[in-house]
């Protein structure tokens, strides 16, 4: 099972979060670091999580045209 862990950007869906996962690459001619970010909708069934958390998302069957990711439950 894939995992991501990112920053949540948008709840303003019911049952849905926006997830951005940052990550750093090296231009390959001036090999200066730059970071670039992929966004995944997820699946918030309690719809608990709000902007600026820090979520861990785990790839699932289609839920929607988009939805193909599930949040993890935080551990108690």
């Amino acid at each position: 099972m894939r995992s991501k862990t990112g920053v949540v950007i948008s709840n303003k869906m019911e049952k849905t979060i926006v997830v951005g996962v940052s990550y750093s690459k090296l231009h390959p001619l001036y090999k200066k670091a730059y970071t670039e970010q992929n966004k995944f909708y997820a699946h918030d069934p309690e719809g608990k999580f709000q902007i600026g958390d820090a979520v861990t998302i785990y790839e699932c069957r289609p839920l929607s045209k988009t939805k193909r990711w599930t949040v993890i439950p935080p551990q108690k």
